[in-house]
């Protein structure tokens, strides 16, 4: 799913505040390991409740696949 580029660049994870990794429906953060979906509409679901864990297989994958967005602390 496509993301608008002003959203892109100023998502990070609600969790460590890191980039998170774009893969088609998912937005995936390496060092914790979850996974946040992107509904039907293309919203991004950012709630930490709504984080899926990753194994160790999928993770690889992700890392492999995945295209950086976000990192600008909200600080």
């Amino acid at each position: 799913m496509a993301l608008d580029p002003a959203l892109r660049e100023r998502l990070v994870c609600p969790q460590d505040h890191g980039p998170l990794l774009h893969l088609d429906d998912t937005l995936y953060n390496p060092r914790l390991r979850v996974a946040y979906r992107i509904d039907s509409e293309g919203i991004p679901v950012m709630l930490i409740s709504e984080a899926r864990p990753v194994d160790d297989a999928e993770h690889e994958t992700l890392v492999t696949r995945g295209e950086e967005v976000g990192g600008t602390s909200q600080e």
